[in-house]
């Protein structure tokens, strides 16, 4: 796991795109202060850019720096969730412009799995993450699933956890407003 850390890391510094696991399904990624990066996954996975990318955090106090204020409510989704959770916030900041919604949401989601938390320590930044497929397509719940057309489309395939066959399923998906009135999209 260390040396793909240190590999995904120095194509993250580069501004390239890695393919690797989530704590969730398998994902593109790349810096999500990076507009260049952000096109280019877009353009991988053939994605309207109107159609926003979630991003990924190590830590709680992390999300702060890239949304105007987080709703009180959104600290009790966190903490009560025993699943994967994303949350679209409003008012995003400091983040490339293409990753940020019409509207100016962002969704974020805390990540409490190994190698993106280890990954996204080091790299301090937060990571874009958007399922491994062509837009339209299903999205891949094991390595085995994922197009080559996507494989060979990144900088870096990431070899931890190829050979993990545990279905996986996508984050819980929840919109907040500013007031912390909030919506599922999706269960």
């Amino acid at each position: 796991m260390n040396q793909d850390i240190k590999q995904a890391l120095e194509v993250l510094r580069k501004g390239g795109i890695i393919l690797y696991p989530t704590d969730t399904i398998w994902g593109l990624g790349c810096d999500a202060e990076n507009e260049e990066a952000v096109k280019r996954i877009y353009e991988i996975k053939k994605r309207a850019d109107s159609k926003s990318m979630l991003t990924l955090i190590d830590v709680p106090h992390r999300l702060e720096m890239y949304v105007e204020s987080v709703p009180e409510i959104a600290w009790d989704l966190v903490e009560q969730t025993d699943k994967p959770l994303t949350i679209i916030y409003p008012k995003a900041k400091n983040l490339a412009k293409n990753l940020v919604a019409e509207d100016g949401s962002v969704g974020i989601r805390l990540v409490n799995e190994p190698f993106c938390n280890q990954l996204i320590a080091r790299f301090q930044k937060p990571i874009v993450s958007t399922s491994a497929n062509i837009s339209g397509q299903a999205s891949p719940a094991i390595f085995d699933e994922i197009a080559q057309e996507i494989i060979d489309a990144v900088d870096y395939v990431v070899e931890y956890r190829q050979d993990d066959i545990s279905p996986a399923k996508a984050s819980s998906i929840i919109k907040l407003d500013e007031g912390g009135l909030f919506k599922i999209i999706r269960e």
